[in-house]
This record gives structure tokens, C-alpha cells and sequence, in this order.
């Protein structure tokens, strides 16, 4: 028998979209699997703004290329329309989709909105009831699945915790499950296909989320402006600008004597130094851009550019 031909018949590849509301843990589930951190995590909505692509690979059973999508909700500036349409449009890329949603006994406008697309999509749908840790009572949890079931006819259902990884290794089963036979797209050692100036901006990003005041956030970018190895040492400096869009901003960005962009930066770099295994020169910048959620310009050159 031909190799090819038998790696053909056993070994399975395809492409996953993860789908849901924003904050119910879609990069958290993606950055399970991986095994690594790709996508930033915050308790914030809208963390995740652009399409991110990861890669799951096991030897004998396949490989998985996972897109992790903004989440779905109501778009009130340019910015968000991008979002909402960069999530919605995965849907015609793929082989399965992950819908994760949180566990309740309440099914919103939010949750029948994704449903009415995926009847339209017609792709293999696999919920994912996640932070069942939050569930104390784990009979609840027949209950929650006999509410989701009256929404959409789901070909499986999995309760499972991303952040615990429990039942995590369930879904990437049912996953393979539903994957159609085919060759490898990626080299078994690749994790992604996002370059390492915006998984850093990005990792910039989610320390200002996680340390800014509610208001801020949503109105945040991050460009890397410079980012080169030194000769005579081992050592990257990165410059890098936080966008914000009022002056106010700027100053609560900033701190008292520079402190809050000094927590920034040094919670940035300890992570930054982990992703490339060098030492780093981290010197942050605010610049404020009026209104630059809703100007087409600004949104292509932060990197919001539209899906082909």
C-alpha cells in the first residue's frame, strides 16, 4: 500500500471557527488547546479585535487550524462593525464551528442572532457550555443543555471550564470528530500564523486592559513603532504607542508620576520576554487620536483591515 495513500485515509485536517459573546472565554478555550498563549484574555468584552489563526497538530489524528473570532454583539462605531463582520464572515471558511456560550437558563437576542446565521452556514455546530466552574449545583448543567437544544439542533454538546481545562481534551475529540480527512496545511511546529510585532502589541494591549478603568479600554490600540535585536548584546528594544481617543484618557493611561504606564510596560515585558526568550528594552508612548474607532484610515493603519 502507497504511505500517502494510507496517511490520507487516517490523518484529518481542517479548519474551526470559535464563535459566541463576547466574554465567554474564546481565547481562553483556543490558548488551552494550543498549549501556549496566542490571544490575549481579559475579564473585559470585545478583548479579541481582529481574526487570530492557531494550530493545533497531533501526529496521528491531525491537525486543527483554529480561527478565534471577535465576539458578536451590537456594533456602535466603525470599529465595531469591523469586529462583528470579521466573526461573522469566518463563517464561510470552515469545517466546524465552536459556539461557546456561558451556563444560564436565559437565551438573548445576542445568542438567537448566531443561531439564524448558522442555520444559513449549514456546518457541523458544536456548543460549548463553558465555566461550568462557576456552576455549583452540576445538575444545573441538564438543565442549561435542554435550554440551548430549543435554540438550534446541535450535533454535540460538551460542558467544559477553558480556564481549568476540564473537558477541555472532550472538545478537541468531538472536533476531530467532524474534520474531514486531508493533508497537513502547516508544519507540525507551527502555533500560529500571527507575526511577533502583533502578538507583542497585542500583549501590550491586554495589560492596559487589565490594569485601566472601565471607560478606557474600548478605546484603546497599540502600534510596535520599532522592534530590533541589539548587536552587542542580547537584547530587543521595542517601542511601542498606546492610541487612545481623548486627552482625559491620556492621563489616566499614564498615572501619577508616570506609575500606571510603568505597570504597563513592566507587566508587558516579563510577558514579552517569555514569548521570545531574550531580554527587552520596553519604552511606551500615549498619543491621543480623536474618534479613531470610526475613521476608516486610522482603523487600516492600527491593523483593522477588512477580511478579503
Amino acid at each position: 500500500m502507497d504511505n500517502s495513500t494510507s496517511f490520507a485515509s487516517t490523518f484529518k485536517s481542517g479548519f474551526v471557527t470559535i464563535i459566541g459573546r463576547p466574554n465567554v472565554g474564546k481565547s481562553t478555550l483556543m490558548n488551552q488547546i494550543i498549549g501556549q498563549k496566542i490571544a490575549i484574555t481579559s475579564n473585559k468584552p470585545q478583548t479579541t479585535r481582529n481574526r487570530i489563526q492557531t494550530v493545533y497538530t497531533e501526529k496521528e489524528r491531525g491537525q486543527i487550524i483554529f480561527l478565534d473570532t471577535p465576539g458578536i454583539h451590537k456594533a456602535k462605531n466603525k470599529l465595531g462593525e469591523y469586529m462583528v463582520n470579521t466573526a461573522e464572515h469566518t463563517l464561510q471558511d470552515v469545517d466546524v464551528v465552536l459556539w461557546l456560550v456561558e451556563p444560564s437558563d436565559f437565551v438573548g437576542a445576542g445568542e438567537r442572532h448566531i443561531a439564524q446565521m448558522l442555520q444559513k452556514a449549514q456546518i457541523p455546530v458544536i456548543l460549548v457550555i463553558n465555566k461550568i466552574d462557576t456552576v455549583a449545583v452540576k445538575e444545573e448543567l441538564l438543565h442549561f443543555i435542554d435550554t440551548y437544544r430549543q435554540v438550534y439542533d446541535f450535533d454535540e454538546i460538551v460542558p467544559a471550564s477553558a480556564l481549568r481545562g476540564e473537558n477541555v481534551a472532550d472538545v478537541v475529540d468531538m472536533i476531530f470528530k467532524y474534520l474531514p480527512y486531508g493533508p497537513m496545511f502547516y508544519d507540525e511546529d507551527t502555533v500560529t500564523d500571527q507575526p511577533q510585532r502583533q502578538i507583542v502589541a497585542e500583549i501590550v494591549r491586554e495589560k492596559a486592559l487589565h490594569a485601566l478603568e472601565e471607560e478606557v479600554p474600548h478605546g484603546i490600540a497599540v502600534t510596535i513603532e520599532r522592534m530590533k535585536p541589539r548587536k552587542e548584546k542580547a537584547l530587543i528594544d521595542i517601542e511601542a504607542v498606546i492610541i487612545c481617543e481623548r486627552e482625559s484618557h491620556k492621563g489616566i493611561i499614564i498615572g501619577k508620576n508616570g506609575a500606571m504606564l510603568k505597570k504597563i510596560g513592566s507587566n508587558a515585558r516579563f510577558e514579552i520576554e517569555k514569548l521570545l526568550e531574550e531580554k527587552v528594552n520596553l519604552r511606551l508612548w500615549v498619543k491621543v487620536r480623536k474618534n479613531w474607532r470610526d475613521s476608516d484610515t486610522m482603523l487600516k493603519n492600527f491593523g483593522y483591515k477588512e477580511v478579503d
